[in-house]
Parts: structure tokens; sequence; C-alpha cells
């Protein structure tokens, strides 16, 4: 489980770097300490990322127990439909859908196939295909028109936060005062002693998108932490992508546990 555990946020954390070398975004707006929770929203909703596909090779560090790995990986995206990801030689590949996340590894001759359930235990977030994008394109995991939010300031960002945070889940959305995308997207549960924290280091603009250009995730588990920083190779939006995945034959399904 530990080993599958540290698959699946590789897996999901890969998908955040969704970038291409282009003209950097300057951070040089000012905070309005005047501004409203509905202005904010309204203000992101804008910066929404505006594209058909995208594909990229990405150089991911990853770093658990003061050991570190490294990656490179291709990255192909199909807008609202499809993520996908291939390690060097194939040796691992992943895709996710609205509907399943799949997953093999040649290495171990594993695979995992099943439904968002599964992997929302196991990370201790509610997920689904629209929260997982929106932290690829450094948007809000959660959909701001759905709830009652308050606004503040800290140092050089907005904070998006619930009027009433839960006991189980306590959120907090860090907000760029230049562009109004995420800077940072917080999640804790103080409960389960559980707490994932997504930095946005830099934007970039790419054919008029803007779009995340470096990345830190932080994600923590009782006294485990495993800590991922993501750089970005190259990238094409808009062009024809394809997504080959076949689960080798004679492989062994892994199968959670799905108690939460």
């Amino acid at each position: 489980m530990k080993e599958f555990k540290i698959v699946v946020y590789f897996v999901f954390i890969v998908f955040l770097v969704s970038c291409k070398s282009g003209k950097a975004v300057l951070n040089s707006g000012e905070i309005n300490k005047d501004i409203s929770a509905k202005q904010l929203i309204r203000e992101n909703s804008k910066k929404q990322a505006k594209f058909k596909t995208l594909q990229a090779r990405v150089k991911i560090d990853y770093t658990q127990d003061l050991e570190e790995q490294g990656y490179t990986v291709n990255l192909r995206m199909e807008k609202d439909k499809t993520i996908w990801i291939s390690a060097t030689l194939g040796l691992a590949r992943a895709m996710i859908t609205p509907k399943e996340v799949s997953f093999y590894d040649k290495i171990n001759n594993q695979f995992f196939k099943g439904d968002y359930k599964l992997l929302s235990n196991l990370l201790g977030v509610e997920l689904n295909y629209e929260k997982v994008q929106s932290l690829l394109l450094g948007e809000a995991m959660f959909d701001l028109k759905d709830g009652k939010y308050v606004a503040s300031t800290s140092e050089n960002s907005y904070v998006l936060q619930p009027e009433e945070q839960s006991a189980l889940l306590e959120l907090f959305l860090l907000m760029n005062p230049s562009h109004f995308k995420m800077d940072s997207q917080q999640l804790m549960q103080p409960l389960k002693k559980r707490f994932l924290q997504v930095d946005y280091l830099a934007y970039q603009d790419v054919e008029k998108q803007i779009l995340p250009k470096d990345i830190k995730i932080i994600a923590v588990e009782n006294n485990e932490e495993v800590i991922i920083a993501m750089e970005y190779k190259s990238v094409s939006l808009n062009q024809d992508v394809r997504f080959p995945f076949k689960i080798p034959s004679g492989f062994k399904e892994i199968v959670l546990d799905d108690t939460p």
C-alpha cells in the first residue's frame, strides 16, 4: 500500500505542470483591500484557460524521507476529456478521464483501474476530473460560485476562504493580484492530520493563456511528507494528440481498501 500511495501522489501531482516556455507574467498588481469576495471570484473566472489540447515534456523532482528521485514524463491533455502521462520508454503510463483513473507499471508488472472514490480516500480530498484539471491550470479546485466566501489579504496575495470552515476540511485559496489566478491552494484535515499545499511560484503567457510555470507541492499525512518540484521542458497547444493506453496481459491488479 505504501508503494502504491507514492505512485498515486506521483501520478496525481505530475499533471500539475501544463505550461510553455513563453513570456513571463510579472506580479505587478497592487492589493486592493476594499475588493470583495464576489469581485475576486468574478475576476478569477475570467482567467480560466481556453485551449483544446496540450502536450509537454516535464521534469519532476520527488522528495520523501530526504531521498530525492527525478523523472521525465510526457504529458498530454484534451481539455475536459482526458489527461495522459507516460514515463520514459513507457515504463509507466496513466490516464484519467471523467469516469475512470487507470495506471500501469511495467517495472513491477502491476496495474490499477478504478473510480475517484478510491483515490479520494487515499489522498484525503474528494476528487473528480474537474478538480484535477483545475489544479493543473492554476485554477481553484472548488467551484467558487457554489459557496459563500470571505476575502482578506496576506502579504502579496488575496485570500479567499469559506465563510464557515468545515471541521473536516479547511480551505484557503491565495489569489494573485496581477492576473487573479491561484498563488496557492491549501487544504487541511486536522482530524486526520493531512495537509496539501499547491504553490504556483510563477506564471507565463502562452498564446494569450496565463498558465503555471513553476509549481511546488507539499503533501503531509501524519509524519510523512512528500515534496514535489516541477520544471517544464516544452509544450504545444491545440495540436493533434493521441492517448495510447493498454494494460499489458498478465499484470497483477492493485486492489485498494476503499474504507476512508
